[in-house]
């Protein structure tokens, strides 16, 4: 619900409104909700890895904003009367205006601008929404929906390991991941979470590119406590390199032996005896002891990262021999796959047979570079609020839900767009209890929200003014379609929420 600003020296002239009492205005201060993200360029980084590690995996194992039910939430649009202004209308000019086009063509020019966002929600799902981003005094802000950047199931905190990726295409991010560091909404969306302030403009550091590094071979301590990409390699030695591996107290790989075509198996005693290591189960793994001697624990476990199709061919092969292929094959919290391998001990009689080999243990550093401020990337669309309603905007968005029949139109992958007239009197939902919305006439599904809709959008300089968000999908002929969009009305409240953010540094995170 709206309530009234008043402007720093203007007077109010409405009979009855001043002996309603001041309980029923709010100045610029009270308006603005500002939460905090990512607090340090540490911890952005981690989360910039998060989404980039293993190829992207993060990435694409996200799905779209699940906000609203199709079954449930996508219902009709009432009208609710016509927009009051509550200051003079206002722009902020867009940055980064391309060359215009001299071609004549009636494709549309997608905005170098928009993108999604991805978080992390209460749930530990991985989710994403539109956005895009918006001019600023430092060249770091996006526009998005209130409820793709607050976690409305958690009394709006705010949502985890966000990140804005534009120009995003199956696991790329051409211009970088960036973080958000500080979240800016309205009072009421922050504490009520009404809908009618359904946006949100959130500051992000410099963008990260993260490039694969190489392999380094490390010591087997630093190998136990890097938390990145990590693999180990068995790796065959002379009878020499074995025998003086093991009396190097300083040597930083695991040394064992094992026999070859036809061992003799025997016990740690036998004299000049090597130990070779057994492939088991974890289970059979955690119930040998320690020490030496045959059966008990040879090592700590080794884990591998492998990629989707590897996991599912070793797991195509246990289950024909498990005995064979005893390792543990589990999905991890970040998206990746692991094998994770249990060895215990088996001691033989040394001969001519034996074959030595040592244990070699790497990690991969990938190199985390800064890819600079997102406007000065891909440029920022202007702002708008007070408009007149009933005007062209142009929206654009990544759609994948399903209508509430059923029926899946999209998948999400590329941006699309409507075009048309906004509804010349302001929507409201009872459902969603939203009074002050904005519709256009658009069949875009859920992923789309968040998307921007801009107002004297340029097709050839690919930039207009934000006016708008699209929050909520709607079904005005109740045929089971997705048929209108709504938005936000942007006023001057919304103008201080947006200058508040836009007036805010961030910094880089390396």
């Amino acid at each position: 619900m709206k309530r009234i600003l008043i402007p720093a020296g203007g007077v109010v002239l409405a009979t009855g409104l001043l002996a309603a009492g001041l309980a029923g205005t709010a100045s610029a201060d009270t308006d603005v909700a500002k939460d905090n993200m990512a607090t340090t360029a540490a911890n952005a980084k981690a989360i910039a890895d998060f989404w980039a590690e293993n190829n992207g995996a993060a990435l694409k194992a996200a799905k779209e904003s699940n906000v609203w039910d199709s079954k449930t939430d996508v219902a009709r649009l009432q009208s609710k009367g016509g927009y009051s202004s509550d200051t003079k209308p206002g722009t902020t000019a867009p940055i980064g205006e391309e060359k215009k086009s001299t071609a004549k063509t009636q494709n549309v020019n997608m905005p170098k601008t928009i993108g999604k966002v991805f978080f992390v929600n209460s749930k530990g799902e991985k989710r994403w929404c539109s956005a895009t981003s918006i001019q600023s005094q430092y060249r770091n802000l996006v526009a998005t929906a209130g409820h793709c950047v607050y976690d409305t199931a958690t009394n709006s905190d705010v949502m985890s390991k966000w990140v804005f990726v534009p120009g995003y295409y199956q696991g790329r991010a051409p211009w970088g991941i960036y973080v958000g560091k500080q979240a800016f909404t309205h009072y009421d969306f922050d504490v009520y979470e009404d809908y009618d302030r359904d946006y949100a403009f959130v500051t992000v550091y410099n963008g990260v590119k993260v490039e694969g590094g190489k392999a380094k071979q490390v010591s087997k301590a630093e190998w136990d406590k890097y938390q990145g990409i990590k693999d180990a390699k068995d790796v065959e030695i002379s009878r020499e390199e074995f025998r003086a591996g093991k009396l190097d107290p300083t040597r930083t790989e695991a040394y064992w032996a094992k026999r070859g075509s036809a061992p003799e198996a025997t016990g740690p005693d036998y004299p000049g005896a090597v130990v070779g290591k057994v492939e088991v189960s974890e289970g059979r793994y955690q119930r040998a002891r320690v020490g030496q001697g045959n059966g008990r624990k040879f090592g700590e476990p080794i884990t591998e990262i492998v990629t989707a199709n590897e996991a599912a061919a070793y797991k195509a092969k246990q289950r024909a021999d498990r005995k064979e292929y005893p390792a543990k094959v589990e999905k991890d919290r970040r998206g990746n796959w692991t094998i994770t391998h249990f060895f215990v001990q088996q001691w033989y009689k040394p001969g001519t047979d034996t074959k030595f080999f040592k244990t070699v243990f790497f990690i991969v550093d990938g190199a985390s570079l800064d890819a600079g401020r997102l406007g000065d990337n891909v440029g920022g669309q202007g702002f708008a609020y007070n408009q007149p309603t009933g005007k062209d905007v142009r929206v654009f968005g990544y759609p994948a839900g399903a209508h509430p029949d059923g029926n899946k139109n999209y998948t999400g992958i590329t941006p699309k767009w409507c075009y048309g007239k906004t509804s010349k009197k302001l929507v409201g939902s009872a459902a969603k209890k939203i009074e002050e919305h904005v519709a256009l006439k658009c069949a875009m599904t859920e992923g789309a929200d968040g998307g921007p809709w801009l107002f004297k959008y340029s097709n050839a300089k690919r930039l207009g003014y934000v006016n708008g968000v699209t929050s909520t999908f709607n079904d005005q002929d109740k045929n089971g379609r997705v048929d209108y969009i709504s938005s936000p009305y942007f006023d001057g409240e919304t103008n201080t929420v947006y200058k508040a953010a836009a007036a805010s540094w961030s910094g880089k995170i390396v």
